[in-house]
């Protein structure tokens, strides 16, 4: 075993150890919210749709199921509203650093159609007046519509227009919390994780028509009148056998024996039955071999974009002032928390499994609710069932009664016409 305390290997520890306080110190934790004490004074409730009355409210809470009581959210609180929120944030820029954005979501609601996404916003914004039309630079999350909808978007904005990402990610629909993570690097790559798991990887430069693309194809080209693209070819070197073409394709069965009972009078001269001709190998062809000349399957050729042009700063969005969550739902229920804005995905993990560290807790929490919420729709079903059964009952005595009242007042009015005709 190498000796640890020899002076080269502690040298090496101590330049990992540097390494990492100075990636560390590095870092930046540009904004975190999970939504502890003091969280009021930093975020504003938009009065977006209040006059029409279709502002919808936020509580604070811990949901009806979670890991911990005292890990609060923002949960969304009157169904067939629209909500927004957003608090303002120390002014940044992802130019020359990794930008992280995460934030956890759980559902507890049957959402039916609506969204749970957080924007970015950048410039001036009224807070109270933030709304579906207010600009933004940035929008990543959930958007959930019946059974066909599950998508999961991420929108960018570029010099004032949105980009939608072209690939079709789908999002989590449990009622389980779970987290949302993107990273853009300064090479305009992306990753899109969920609950720390890569869910997709890409470029902005491939995944988004926000700039053309760098090759097009050659719209005219032709394939050269020398190109061959035959991989196999008939050997030019093999000959038919003499006496190829004269085999037959069937012949006698040499096994085939005369039956003893053949009448050669009645049935004329027996002959063999005939059976395929082993021998025979149908038309001769040539055999094939690999094509010398052989340049593989042409292809369009792909050319330089003359319309593209380059632009270096592609994944530097504006410079970001506000965080916000402006969503609609049909139902509400959902809780946002753990909103966190970084320049270090090793931070951004830790802190999932930091909240994850009571996964089993919500779980728990979540198979008993469950328990109880069926127990409740099969109390409410058996009394459905029973006042059904007697408006039933009642409804047929009603119906005996009547019928008999009638037959009564029938007989009883014949009996009173005729008294009356004899006092006449």
């Amino acid at each position: 075993m190498e000796n640890l305390s020899h002076p080269k290997h502690s040298l090496l520890i101590a330049l990992l150890l540097v390494s990492f306080l100075f990636q560390s110190s590095n870092s930046e934790i540009i904004f975190e919210e999970r939504f502890e004490d003091g969280w009021q004074s930093r975020w504003v409730k938009s009065d977006w749709k209040r006059v029409e009355g279709k502002a919808g409210s936020f509580k604070h809470t811990a949901g009806k199921w979670h890991g911990d009581p005292d890990d609060k959210g923002l949960q969304t609180h009157n169904d067939a509203k629209h909500f927004a929120v957003s608090a303002k944030i120390p002014e940044f820029t992802n130019k020359n650093r990794t930008l992280v954005v995460q934030y956890s979501i759980r559902f507890e609601q049957e959402i039916e159609c609506g969204g749970g996404y957080i924007k970015l916003l950048s410039g001036f914004v009224n807070q109270k007046k933030f709304g579906g039309d207010t600009p933004y630079s940035f929008m990543f999350g959930p958007d959930l519509c019946g059974t066909d909808t599950k998508k999961l978007h991420v929108i960018v904005s570029y010099q004032g227009q949105n980009y939608p990402i072209k690939k079709d990610l789908q999002c989590e629909t449990d009622k389980l919390t779970h987290f949302y993570t993107f990273i853009l690097r300064p090479d305009a790559t992306y990753s899109v994780l969920i609950d720390n798991r890569e869910r997709d990887s890409g470029s902005l430069y491939n995944d988004w028509d926000i700039l053309p693309p760098r090759k097009i194809k050659q719209t005219h080209a032709k394939k050269p009148a020398d190109w061959d693209d035959r991989e196999y070819i008939d050997d030019p070197n093999d000959i038919k056998p003499e006496g190829y073409d004269s085999i037959p394709r069937e012949i006698r069965d040499p096994k085939a024996k005369e039956p003893e009972d053949w009448d050669e009078e009645e049935n004329g001269i027996w002959k063999p039955p005939k059976i395929p001709n082993p021998a025979y190998k149908g038309p001769w062809k040539r055999k094939r071999i690999k094509n010398p000349n052989y340049k593989g399957k042409w292809k369009t050729q792909w050319i330089d974009n003359p319309e593209f042009e380059d632009d270096p700063d592609l994944y530097v969005l504006k410079p970001i002032k506000y965080v916000g969550i402006e969503v609609w739902q049909v139902k509400a229920g959902s809780v946002f928390d753990n909103i966190l804005i970084c320049d270090d995905p090793e931070y951004a993990k830790q802190v999932v499994e930091e909240v994850f560290a009571n996964r089993e807790s919500e779980k728990e929490a979540f198979e008993e609710a469950e328990k109880v919420r069926k127990a409740q729709e099969e109390e409410e079903a058996r009394r459905a069932r029973e006042d059904g059964e007697r408006r039933r009952r009642e409804r047929g005595h009603d119906r005996h009664r009547d019928r008999y009242r009638d037959r009564y007042r029938k007989h009883h009015r014949r009996d009173w016409d005729d008294d009356y005709h004899d006092e006449l």
